[in-house]
């Protein structure tokens, strides 16, 4: 077993382990999502007179569809497919319809899921770790350990073009430390089974890949790291690649000199 697994599974069940995991991953009441008058006011009159494509045209501009339904994304992709598939429309438009005005609107206006927010939060936490942000340019000659500043996809770019991973999808990390780079994509799993499941095979992805020049590395907090028979403990129980606590992150980096 990796160092980095058994530290994290030592201080994530010891007392205060998520005392001081709120640090990283604040949970805060979300504010609502508020329509305006006008959009509320089209919303209605087409709920009104049941004219479920207008409905459902209109709804999907929004940030937060009212209604979880699995073809719901596929439609966002383009107006003309709401034409092309009338029967997913009708059936949709009927579960609408079979919701008041103003349960549809509070579904429309449900605060950000938590999970949605993770990335985010991690990415808000890491000036606390005290190291500095740099552009590409700086981060080549830099021969300490800092960070590589931009967004997801440009920490990507940089590891592909740069380092050679031939990665797919945005990074939550990508530092430097006395020469070595390390790239890494954070999860707080909250709970085992389904999406969850899904979350954490998307870390193992990434630290399971052999291309390029650099250290992958897995940041993972939450139930994966309770001792007892689940899917998630098995696999991190017994794997070489490196996991660990955001909680660990900084005596990690310090130790790559």
């Amino acid at each position: 077993m990796n160092k980095w697994i058994q530290k994290s599974i030592e201080i994530a069940n010891a007392p205060g382990y998520l005392d001081s995991l709120s640090e990283v991953y604040p949970v805060t009441l979300e504010a609502k999502r508020v329509l305006s008058a006008e959009v509320k006011s089209q919303l209605k009159d087409a709920h009104d007179n049941r004219d479920g494509a207008r409905l459902i045209r209109a709804l999907l501009e929004l940030d937060k569809f009212p209604i979880k339904d699995p073809y719901v994304a596929f439609l966002r992709r383009g107006g003309e497919f709401l034409d092309y598939n009338p029967e997913t429309v009708d059936r949709i438009a009927e579960t609408l319809f079979s919701m008041s005005f103003e349960e549809m609107i509070a579904g429309c206006e449900e605060p950000k899921e938590f999970n949605r927010q993770i990335g985010t939060l991690f990415r808000r936490w890491l000036p606390k770790l005290g190291y500095p942000f740099l552009p590409e340019q700086e981060l080549d000659r830099y021969e300490g350990v800092a960070l590589l500043a931009g967004s997801n996809g440009e920490k990507t770019d940089y590891a592909n073009r740069v380092l050679g991973c031939n990665l797919s999808k945005g990074l939550d990390l990508l530092a430097k430390a006395s020469g070595n780079y390390i790239i890494g994509e954070a999860k707080f799993l909250t709970d085992s089974g389904g999406h969850q499941n899904a979350q954490f095979e998307d870390a193992l992805r990434l630290i399971r890949g052999e291309e390029g020049n650099a250290v992958r590395i897995a940041i993972l907090d939450g139930v994966v790291w309770i001792r007892g028979n689940t899917k998630m403990f098995r696999t991190v129980n017994g794997m070489g690649e490196i996991a660990l606590s955001a909680l660990l992150l900084k005596d990690f980096l310090e130790s790559q000199g």
